[in-house]
C-alpha cells in the first residue's frame, strides 16, 4: 500500500503504525495547527489524519474506528460511528469526531499529534446478486429480528 504524506509533522509522530505486534489497527493522528475544543453534543468536526492512501487492491477497504480509551474516558467517539476508505479512494483521510458527552459538560480538547482514531483493513467481498422469486435454500429465521431470539 502506498501512503502520501500530506502534513510533514507525520514524519515527527511517526508514520501510522500498529503499536504492539498484537494490534489490528494503526493509529491515526490529529493533523490541526492548535488545540481544538469540541463542544458536547456540537454537530462533528472533521479532522485531517495528513494522510492518503492507495490500495493497488480493491480486495480490501479501511475502516476507521474510534479509540477505545478515546470514547470511553473522554467521550470522543466518531461522528458517523464507522468511517469507510473505499479502495478507490486516493483522498486525504479525514476522522469525523464529536463529543458525545451530556450538553452542558467540558469540551474535549484535541491536540496536534494525538492518536484521535484507528484504522482497521478488511477484506471485501462483492457478490453477484441473482434475483429469485423464493430462495433456493431456506432457514429457520427468515423473518423477524431485532431481539427475535430472545434477550
Amino acid at each position: 500500500m502506498e501512503v502520501r504524506i500530506l502534513d510533514a509533522r507525520i514524519h515527527e509522530w511517526g508514520l501510522p503504525d500498529y503499536q504492539t505486534a498484537g494490534s489490528a489497527a494503526i493509529d491515526l493522528f490529529a493533523c490541526i495547527d492548535a488545540p481544538l475544543d469540541i463542544a458536547p453534543q456540537a454537530p462533528a468536526v472533521l479532522i485531517s489524519a495528513g494522510i492518503a492512501l492507495s490500495f493497488d487492491d480493491f480486495s480490501f477497504a479501511g475502516l476507521v474506528l474510534p479509540r477505545s480509551g478515546q470514547g470511553h474516558k473522554r467521550g470522543l467517539v466518531l461522528g458517523n460511528s464507522t468511517g469507510l476508505i473505499d479502495p478507490d479512494y486516493t483522498g486525504e483521510i479525514l476522522v469525523s469526531t464529536w463529543n458525545r458527552n451530556p450538553a452542558g459538560s467540558a469540551p474535549i480538547t484535541v491536540r496536534p499529534g494525538e492518536r484521535i482514531a484507528q484504522m482497521i483493513f478488511v477484506p471485501v467481498l462483492r457478490p453477484a446478486f441473482a434475483v429469485v422469486d423464493s430462495f433456493s435454500r431456506t432457514t429457520t429465521r427468515a423473518a423477524g429480528g431485532f431481539g427475535s431470539t430472545g434477550a
